[in-house]
């Protein structure tokens, strides 16, 4: 019957085909992958394996990152090196000049330089002028009551007993801590960017990757950056001033100025972050409370009531970072992304 059959040429192509089609099965079954990966236009299932894809997707996020922040460490790191060499040779003059010039320097940042980039008003400069306002005022209070607390360590410094060495060397802190920051802060800048596109765009899942880049850069930045700190301690002290005791004092400080730079990168991205979601209010409260409320009392208390002396004023500003980098953490943990794009 099956020979009759086979002689009907219709169902002799149709048993050809069929066997055909077996044996394609078989050699697609050797030769294909176990893991199937799709292609890079193509949606990943959330329950799929997808590591290579995800990592590609983390290092083209670095990368953006990276050339965001790049440029803007770079021109702030070349404008304040001009300041930093001309503190450390008017510090081989003596103490007292060592901290008046860096004393001035720190109030030319603040002020004098932005001056320099005022070319008049016009009336496009007045345009959304108070949607502006309502986002730059709480910005700039962010930035400014950290900065100015800092400046008021330098100051508290010369209340301590032999004010010349205390103002010296605090001085020193200050400029190499300040040095240091503008790493982190060219990454808050690049995250903040990030954020605030990819909210604006809808991506929630973007804008969380995005943050959760940037902390764990800020995180081998201030231990990369501490290291160093730490390995240079005993030598940092001879670029400002040739005094034993000013060299011997900075040493003791820089494990300190190690400490505070980590926390302090960890709270820049963390700002950075809660500027790009539109937080500035809730982080102006946050620096307020950290630095105001918790950190100069408790500088003022080991400083002058314990007699930790200047290690004591600047452990003040390291529960200040502590206490500001926890706020901000809070914050970013708390957040529904999915509530932010909206």
């Amino acid at each position: 019957m099956e020979n009759q059959n086979l002689n009907n040429p219709i169902i002799f192509f149709r048993v050809i085909q069929k066997k055909m089609e077996r044996e394609d099965d078989q050699k697609s079954s050797l030769t294909s992958a176990l893991i199937q990966i799709p292609p890079e236009n193509e949606a990943v299932p959330s329950n799929g394996i997808n590591g290579v894809s995800r990592k590609k997707i983390i290092w083209e996020e670095v990368k953006k990152q990276v050339w965001l922040a790049g440029p803007l460490i770079g021109v702030s790191l070349f404008q304040y090196s001009i300041q930093m060499i001309s503190v450390m040779l008017v510090g081989h003059l003596g103490e007292l000049p060592l901290s008046a010039a860096s004393m001035a320097t720190s109030f030319a940042t603040v002020t004098g330089f932005s001056l320099l980039t005022w070319t008049g008003f016009s009336k496009e400069a007045f345009h959304n002028i108070f949607t502006f306002l309502r986002l730059a005022v709480p910005s700039a209070i962010m930035v400014c009551l950290e900065m100015w607390s800092f400046e008021m360590m330098v100051l508290l410094s010369g209340l301590l007993p032999n004010p010349k060495l205390q103002t010296s060397v605090l001085s020193i802190c200050h400029n190499t801590s300040y040095t240091v920051w503008m790493i982190p802060f060219g990454l808050s800048g690049a995250v903040s960017t990030r954020v605030s596109n990819e909210l604006g765009a809808g991506n929630a899942e973007a804008a969380r990757l995005a943050v959760n880049v940037v902390i764990v850069e800020a995180i081998c930045v201030g231990l990369s950056v501490g290291s160093i700190l730490i390995l240079i301690r005993n030598i940092w002290g001879h670029a400002y001033s040739n005094e034993v005791e000013v060299d011997k004092y900075v040493a003791v400080m820089m494990p300190l100025i190690a400490t505070s730079n980590f926390l302090d990168s960890l709270q820049c991205v963390l700002s950075g972050n809660a500027r790009g979601c539109g937080w500035q209010k809730i982080g102006a409260y946050i620096n307020l409370g950290s630095y105001y409320i918790v950190g100069i009392p408790c500088a003022v208390l080991l400083a002058f009531v314990l007699n930790v002396g200047g290690k004591g004023l600047w452990l003040g500003l390291i529960c200040a970072l502590a206490a500001q980098a926890t706020g901000l953490s809070i914050a970013t943990i708390r957040t529904n992304w999915e509530i932010e794009v909206r």
